[in-house]
């Protein structure tokens, strides 16, 4: 099990691609992917990502920015997040910071579910992403 790494600036890319597959499966779900972020703040990133690959599935994506970690989780609902935050933190033994939103409920194309989820951190979290609007605009 092992999710597989793309680049942050090819973050919305990925999160179209998902989009497509959604929608050429013609998934009517509510929820057909989520998009998770998780501040590993004061943990090494060698730790994070040699343990991520025991959590993650293999059709799961990782975005990796600074300290924080964005996966892209097909047929995961905000529940499931819920579930892989909670494997995280009794991985790590300490509280991660994390925030969720889902396609097509919480946006229909990556500026969307990006907004969404900036917001959904900042209430949650009190962390401010706008690192996402780099990737939203697909700038290095």
């Amino acid at each position: 099990m092992s999710g597989v790494m793309f680049s942050f600036y090819n973050f919305a890319s990925l999160i179209d691609l998902n989009i497509g597959i959604s929608d050429r499966l013609d998934e009517n779900r509510s929820e057909s992917f989520s998009i998770m972020f998780c501040d590993f703040s004061g943990i090494s990133q060698s730790l994070v990502e040699a343990n991520l690959k025991t959590l993650l599935r293999t059709s799961d994506s990782i975005v990796h920015y600074e300290h924080y970690y964005f996966f892209v989780m097909p047929y995961t609902d905000k529940y499931g997040c819920g579930m892989v935050e909670k494997m995280m933190e009794e991985l790590f033994a300490k509280p991660i910071s994390s925030a969720a939103v889902c396609y097509p409920s919480n946006g229909e194309n990556p500026s969307e579910l990006f907004e969404s989820l900036h917001a959904e951190a900042k209430k949650v979290t009190g962390i401010d992403l706008d690192c996402l609007y780099s990737a939203a605009n697909r700038e290095p």
